[in-house]
């Protein structure tokens, strides 16, 4: 038996471009860490649970797994989406750690000054408690944003209001937010806003100035075109420069500090 949702007034047409990098990047920061509440009970597997992007799933699958594994989450539960891959005609999403051994909050780390520390220090052979889900096209994955994603997990999931990428934004200087919304880095930032402006970077580099003091670069970008470097020195960017590879050319435009 196969159970259907209607998803309402979303308003997604299955489109057939494909996913560009940035749209890869923008997925994976738009779903990452994200927290929910279940509106079904979700079942512990190893195996991704399958949820089709027209609302269905097989619902014998799902109390299959229920039946041999166990509840990860019941409904009304919170969870958390863990890790984020896609591949093929699939966006797999880890619920609260996936299968993995121990806790899955074990391995989430909160800012704590310039620092991070682990949320639990919990002991090994603890039983697994997450899950897998697998959004799954009728082709390969197509253009999309992270919040139609959302839109479609509607059915299983129910995001808050903000994401927690909205709620982290909501608190930063309004220098800071333009600057994320136009995917740029502005000096002062911190690496996580620099993460939210311009994504993962394609390299990253480390060097000493002789003094003691460690500089990092990002790189973005790809040879021939326009190169992108970030440097940070103690957790902030204190240069960004930009060239134009094989053309020749170098520019760093003041930028005005985060106030």
């Amino acid at each position: 038996m196969v159970a259907a949702f209607l998803l309402g007034a979303v308003p997604f047409h299955l489109r057939a471009d494909k996913l560009s990098f940035d749209e890869r990047l923008e997925i994976e920061r738009g779903l990452n860490a994200e927290f929910a509440t279940m509106k079904i009970a979700l079942p512990r597997s190893k195996r991704a649970l399958v949820f089709k992007s027209d609302g269905l799933f097989d619902q014998r699958s799902w109390d299959k797994a229920m039946q041999e594994n166990g509840p990860a989450a019941r409904v009304g539960d919170e969870v958390q989406i863990t890790n984020v891959g896609i591949e093929g005609n699939r966006i797999t999403l880890q619920i609260n750690g996936g299968t993995k051994s121990g806790h899955w909050y074990d391995h989430v780390q909160v800012g704590m000054g310039n620092g991070t520390s682990p949320v639990s220090t919990g002991q090994n052979g603890q039983t697994a408690t997450g899950s897998n889900i697998a959004l799954v096209f009728p082709g390969s994955v197509p253009s999309i944003k992270a919040a139609e994603i959302r839109q479609m997990l509607g059915p299983i999931f129910d995001f808050e209001k903000h994401s927690a990428s909205e709620q982290y934004m909501d608190k930063l200087p309004a220098p800071v937010q333009k600057a994320i919304k136009e995917q740029r880095a502005l000096e002062g930032m911190d690496k996580d806003q620099v993460l939210l402006a311009l994504g993962k970077p394609r390299n990253k580099s480390r060097e000493s100035n002789g003094q003691g003091d460690e500089m990092e670069d990002w790189i973005y970008g790809d040879p021939p075109g326009k190169m992108t470097f970030v440097r940070f020195s103690e957790g902030k960017v204190v240069k960004i420069s930009e060239s134009y590879a094989n053309v020749g050319g170098m520019t760093s435009p003041p930028l005005p500090p985060p106030r």
